[in-house]
């Protein structure tokens, strides 16, 4: 009991902490364009901002897309087999020189500080195939990520997106601000869970399934999200996803151990076959 109280004091005075250097550090933010701080703006409030990598328009993306797609090709294709549970396949690919320009990109970068609010750390991307199954768990249940207070993860499909490929789907922040009664009984529900996941059915008890974001769309689409603050999963789907998922938190994290999944050995790489030389992670 007395842990479990003195983790808890910890944990508040840590968070004192991180609030006050996010305040000293407003006065050393980038500065950003006006669209960008639409960007910004949306972030805030929803929780999650949707665009495409044309109106993106960052100087890398020819290049980091055909590099993505080379190391797609190496992927073993998907062989159909029982839908219980088919969890998905996953690569790390931080290392390939063109996927990390793109994703360490000062604008980009600059955008995600103006959000986290402190020096950001760019952890790393996955390659991932997520599998068709028929029902939920896993990342397939409605969510939240922990490995910082406020975190931006980056989706881009390489395949397009459509209903039937289990879309990133999202619960908008301005439904469950602090303000709102539906964040404590989601979180609570989350808490009961111990924080592995809550099912459509317990959703809806609050959130009509009318109001739930699903981020649809082709082979360019962008998605950046605050996966700690917006509650968030991945549909059932009856069809293939193949996606890059970056993580950026702050410079240090709440909680690192959870974040070296995107550049130690628990996942396999792939042979970038790149002129360039491959990119050092630490």
């Amino acid at each position: 009991m007395w842990n479990a109280v003195k983790g808890k004091i910890y944990a508040l005075y840590s968070d004192l902490v991180c609030a006050i250097a996010r305040w000293k550090h407003r006065k050393n933010l980038p500065v950003l364009e006006k669209r960008d701080r639409q960007i910004l703006k949306t972030l805030k409030r929803e929780g999650v901002y949707t665009t495409t990598l044309a109106e993106l328009g960052l100087s890398s993306t020819s290049d980091m897309l055909k590099a993505a797609n080379n190391l797609w090709s190496q992927i073993q294709t998907y062989q159909k087999a029982p839908l219980h549970e088919n969890w998905p396949q996953i690569h790390t690919v931080t290392e390939s020189p063109e996927i990390y320009a793109w994703a360490t990109e000062k604008r980009l970068l600059d955008i995600i500080e103006n959000y986290i609010g402190l020096p950001v750390n760019f952890h790393g991307v996955h390659l991932r195939q997520d599998f068709p199954s028929d029902h939920q768990f896993g990342t397939l249940l409605w969510h939240s990520d922990a490995e910082d207070r406020r975190i931006i993860k980056i989706f881009i499909p390489l395949k397009d997106v459509g209903e039937k490929s289990g879309p990133f789907q999202y619960i908008p922040r301005s439904l469950t601000s602090l303000f709102k009664w539906q964040y404590y009984w989601l979180y609570y529900k989350l808490w009961q869970s111990r924080y592995m996941g809550i099912d459509d059915e317990i959703v809806k008890k609050v959130i009509p399934q009318s109001a739930w974001k699903s981020c649809t769309g082709p082979v360019g689409t962008v998605v950046i999200a605050d996966t700690k603050n917006t509650l968030h999963h991945g549909t059932v789907r009856q069809e293939e996803r193949v996606t890059l998922f970056f993580c950026y938190t702050a410079n240090p994290p709440e909680r690192p151990e959870l974040c070296t999944q995107y550049w130690d050995d628990r996942f396999p790489r792939l042979n970038f076959n790149s002129s360039s030389e491959t990119v050092q992670v630490v």
